[in-house]
Parts: C-alpha cells; sequence; structure tokens
C-alpha cells in the first residue's frame, strides 16, 4: 500500500486538476459558434459539470487550509506546553538528519 501513495503529490493533483478545468473551459468557449443540437446539449452539461467540479475544489481546498490552521494551532500549543520535550524531539531529528547526511 505504500508504494501507491509514495508518488502522491496534493498540491500537484490540485495544480492538473485546475489545469483540466482550464482547458475544459478553453474549449467550451471555443465551440460557442458551433450549431447543433446535440453540440449545446453536451456544453450545457459540461458547463453545469465544470461548475460542480470547480466547487468541489473550493470546498477541498478550503478543508485542507482549514485543518492545516488546526494542526498549527495544536502544534504551537505543545511546543509551549512541553518545551524541553519540543528541544529534545528536534534535537533528535537533528540528530538523525546529520547522521544521514554524514553517511553519504
Amino acid at each position: 500500500m505504500e508504494t501507491v501513495f509514495k508518488d502522491f503529490n496534493k498540491d500537484k493533483l490540485i495544480k492538473e486538476f485546475q489545469e483540466a478545468i482550464t482547458d475544459a473551459e478553453a474549449l467550451l468557449k471555443a465551440t460557442v459558434n458551433t450549431g447543433g443540437e446535440k453540440v449545446a446539449e453536451i456544453r450545457t452539461k459540461t458547463e453545469k459539470s465544470l461548475g460542480i467540479a470547480k466547487a468541489s475544489m473550493a470546498d477541498a481546498q478550503a478543508a485542507v487550509l482549514t485543518r492545516t490552521k488546526d494542526a498549527t494551532k495544536a502544534t504551537d500549543a505543545y511546543v509551549h506546553d512541553n518545551p524541553w520535550r519540543s528541544v529534545g524531539f528536534a534535537a533528535c531529528i537533528g540528530v538523525v538528519i546529520g547522521l544521514l547526511i554524514g553517511r553519504r
């Protein structure tokens, strides 16, 4: 399961999704003058789907921002409540990183 999520990047996914929406909107604008009932019907459905997708993406971004702010506040509160434990943890992480760099 780890290998499936190893290359997963949320920011890249969001950026690619936004680019896809932009490309779809450009395609819709390019086909405005194209006639036909079927094309108009497809265009209407696509516009509706894009609107839903944009709203979903905005909601997802808002949720991620909210969770990030909550995690930041929790971390800040923990560090203020346990300053020496936090310093010790940071020192341990520094030692591990130093050892890993030194192995090269």
